[in-house]
């Protein structure tokens, strides 16, 4: 028996683009994964430095290079007057509203506050969040055009 014979073959290509929303989904996404990362990076104490590529100018010999720089992350969470933590979902900017006239999301603790970001996210990555996305975007798009 060949190996080929083993495997489930299937007449299926690898799409050439995806549809706008699932790029915006998985922008939304992978910041949402980086807000956990912070959040549980204050909890246990260790700072949370995710590194990006940066073009710079070299000064004396006129050259572009590429430079590894730290990426700056904003927490999205803030405490509230009673003690309690409160995080708002951000799409570049614009803060998603996540019910009509509540865009943040209270939670007692900074564990609760990583349970909260990961529950949106799975309603993020399950497109539960879709309109408000599409919303944000079109916000965001609004303020280039000028």
């Amino acid at each position: 028996m060949s190996v080929l014979n083993s495997l489930k073959l299937v007449a299926l290509k690898k799409p050439t683009h995806q549809p706008a929303i699932v790029i915006r989904r998985n922008k939304l996404s992978s910041h949402l994964w980086e807000q956990i990362q912070l959040a549980k990076g204050q909890i246990s104490g260790t700072p949370f430095v995710l590194m990006k590529f940066r073009s710079i100018k070299d000064a004396h010999t006129g050259v572009r290079k590429q430079v590894e720089v730290p990426k700056r992350i904003k927490p999205w969470w803030f405490q509230t007057e009673e003690g309690k933590v409160c995080v708002a979902i951000k799409y570049g900017s614009w803060t998603i509203e996540l019910a009509k006239g509540k865009p943040s999301i209270q939670v007692d603790s900074a564990e609760d506050l990583i349970k909260a970001l990961e529950a949106v996210k799975v309603a993020v990555e399950a497109g539960e969040l879709d309109a408000q996305i599409e919303i944000a975007s079109a916000k965001l798009r609004s303020g280039f055009g000028k």
